[in-house]
């Protein structure tokens, strides 16, 4: 039998990637002693992994660790039986790995576990050394405060309106029986967050317009087609639905339009959200730092409904990025403008 733990233990890393892990175990999940960790790793992100494990075990904390090669081939079709049954006597998961082609079933066989127990996991898909000395250097207590005041501002707030110099100019009616959350990067047991954190986000009631991707997409597209600001990805959407997507790359075109027709809901407009990692300066071609970068991001497919209350599913979900937003919440108590060309105007960034 492997000894994960002792082999990650082994591993020499970078000493660049400690204040990120450490961030990780002590400002984000908050580990207290008394804590089982289940740490879940895959030999393409092993050094970042060995990072999470070295803090862990200096810490005294209780932890078991895993390799996801070696316990099935990937790209995986289910989520190991050993990861999952560890998880049901953790408290926290943190998961560290480079996801593969369609692999989002077993990543959602594992946050049903989370849900579920109610853990708190920390989502570190596709994280990279670049990653662990940059976003998740932010300072996240400073991060979680301008997150409260988005938060506060969009759940009163009947319709979003985004709009960006690239071409995008959507506004999205919300529905008053979804709900907002954040993930600012300090994780509860309400829902658990993607690492680095930094955005506020729902199930919107309907999105109409023009969305131009000029950041990035996510799932596997994004390490495939990288940064999309010289050639981006314009998608026309009506009534919550994708009515057809353009671009001058005709194989991003492609695989994204293929993506978002995979079942009944693949195309519809599941996640409206507001990024507001204020520490991440810019886009740098991987989604999962990428969507905390200030501004819009929406996602068709799977609504996170468990959370957000939106009664519909799939069994996709890909994110889209845009850049230098202009955003405007309306309420009962008028209009606000919260952000402008991609700076926020509210609290101690206005």
């Amino acid at each position: 039998m492997i000894d994960t733990a002792a082999h990650l233990l082994s591993l020499e890393f970078p000493s660049a990637f400690t204040p990120g892990a450490r961030s990780a175990v002590t400002t984000c999940l908050r580990i207290g002693p008394e804590e089982k960790v289940t740490l879940i790793t895959d030999r393409a992100t092993e050094m970042i992994g060995a990072a999470m494990a070295r803090e862990l075990e200096s810490r005294g904390l209780r932890w078991n660790g895993f390799v996801l090669e070696d316990l099935a081939p990937r790209p995986l079709v289910d989520m190991p039986a050993a990861v999952l049954e560890d998880m049901e006597t953790s408290q926290v998961s943190i998961f560290a790995v480079q996801v593969q082609t369609n692999e989002l079933r077993s990543r959602m066989q594992m946050t049903d576990v989370v849900n579920r127990r109610k853990m708190r996991h920390a989502h570190m898909v596709n994280i990279t050394p670049e990653i662990m000395c940059d976003g998740m250097r932010a300072d996240f207590d400073e991060v979680d405060r301008l997150s409260q005041q988005v938060l506060e501002r969009a759940r009163k707030a009947k319709r979003i309106r985004a709009t960006t110099a690239a071409g995008t100019d959507i506004t999205s009616e919300m529905n008053p029986g979804y709900k907002w959350f954040k993930t600012s990067g300090i994780i509860s047991a309400e829902k658990w967050g993607n690492l680095p954190g930094g955005e506020c986000f729902t199930s919107p009631g309907e999105v109409n317009g023009r969305f131009v991707v000029d950041g990035v997409v996510g799932d596997w597209l994004c390490a495939r087609y990288g940064l999309l600001e010289q050639a981006p990805l314009t998608i026309e959407i009506a009534g919550n639905r994708i009515v057809s997507c353009t671009s001058e790359n005709k194989d991003l075109e492609k695989d994204f339009w293929a993506y978002t027709h995979t079942d009944e809901n693949s195309d519809r407009v599941g996640e409206f959200a507001i990024g507001t990692n204020i520490g991440v300066k810019k886009v740098i071609g991987n989604i999962l730092q990428d969507e905390k970068f200030p501004g819009i991001h929406i996602a068709f497919g799977n609504p996170y409904g468990e959370h957000t209350g939106a009664p519909w599913r799939s069994g996709t979900h890909i994110d889209v990025v845009g850049l230098r937003f202009n955003i405007w919440l309306e309420s009962d108590a008028g209009t606000e403008q919260i952000m402008r060309d991609g700076r926020f105007l509210i609290g101690a960034h206005g």
